[in-house]
C-alpha cells in the first residue's frame, strides 16, 4: 500500500513518557501515541503509568504498544490494561508469536540492506504495517536517520510502510518526498532530552509533515 490516492501522511509521537507531552501531541494534530514497554529504554513506562497516560487520549487517536521481545505474560498485561492498543514488535519475534495476540500489529525492522530488509519483510505479510528504522542495539530512538534508498518503492509494497529513524522536522519532508511512507514514527526528533517532549517541536514536526503533504498533492 503506498500513499498514492491518500495524501494524508499519518504520524505517531512514541517514547510518551508523561501526560503534559500527550497532551501536546494530541493538540498537535498526532494520530498515534506510542508506549515504550522496553525496560531497557530510557523512554520506557510501567503498565500503570501508561494506563494513567492513556486517561488523557481522546477518541480517535491511536495507543501504540511497544515491545522487544517480551514474554506473553507481557503482553497480555499491557492488553488487559489498553485493550484497544496496537501492538508493535520491535525484536526477534517471529510472525507466530506477533499473531497469537489476535490484534492488529506493526513489525519492526533494522533498516540493514536491501536485501536483508526485502527478506525479512516478506515474512510478517499479517503486519497491518511495516514499521524500518534505523539499525541500533537499543532497538530504536538513536536519532539517526538511515539511508533511505534501502526501502522498496512505493508500487513494490504490500503492506503501510511506516518510516521512522532520525527524523526531524528538518528532515521529515524531504523523507516523505523520497519514500512516500504510509506514516512517519518520532521520539528523540522531538524531544528536549530523553523521555521529554518538548511541545514546540512537536508542533513544528507535525507542521512540516502536512506541509509536506501539500507538496506531493500538487506534484501530481
Amino acid at each position: 500500500m503506498t500513499t498514492e490516492g491518500n495524501r494524508r501522511i499519518r504520524v505517531k509521537i512514541c517514547g510518551l513518557t508523561r501526560a503534559i507531552d500527550v497532551c501536546a501531541a494530541v493538540e498537535a494534530g498526532a494520530d498515534a501515541l506510542g508506549f515504550v514497554f522496553y525496560p531497557a529504554s530510557p523512554r520506557a513506562v510501567t503498565v500503570a503509568q501508561a494506563r494513567a497516560l492513556a486517561r488523557d487520549v481522546p477518541p480517535f487517536v491511536s495507543i501504540v504498544a511497544l515491545f522487544v521481545d517480551p514474554s506473553v505474560a507481557e503482553v497480555a498485561a499491557v492488553l488487559d490494561a489498553l485493550p484497544m492498543a496496537l501492538l508493535q514488535f520491535h525484536g526477534q519475534e517471529t510472525p507466530e508469536f506477533c499473531r497469537q495476540f489476535h490484534r492488529p500489529y506493526l513489525k519492526a525492522f533494522p533498516a540493514r540492506s536491501q536485501a536483508m530488509l526485502a527478506q525479512a519483510l516478506v515474512r510478517y505479510p499479517d503486519a497491518c504495517g511495516w514499521l524500518v528504522d534505523t539499525p541500533t542495539v537499543q532497538h530504536g530512538g538513536s536519532g539517526e536517520p538511515f539511508d533511505w534508498t534501502v526501502l522498496p518503492p512505493p508500487e513494490a509494497r504490500t503492506r503501510p510502510l511506516v518510516l521512522a529513524g532520525g527524523l526531524t522536522a528538518d528532515n521529515v519532508a524531504e523523507a516523505i518526498a523520497r519514500v512516500r511512507p504510509w506514516a512517519v514514527d518520532v521520539s528523540s526528533g522531538v524531544e528536549s532530552e530523553k523521555g521529554i517532549k518538548d511541545r514546540g517541536k512537536i508542533e513544528q514536526f507535525l507542521a512540516a509533515v502536512r506541509k509536506a503533504e501539500n507538496g506531493l498533492a500538487a506534484s501530481h
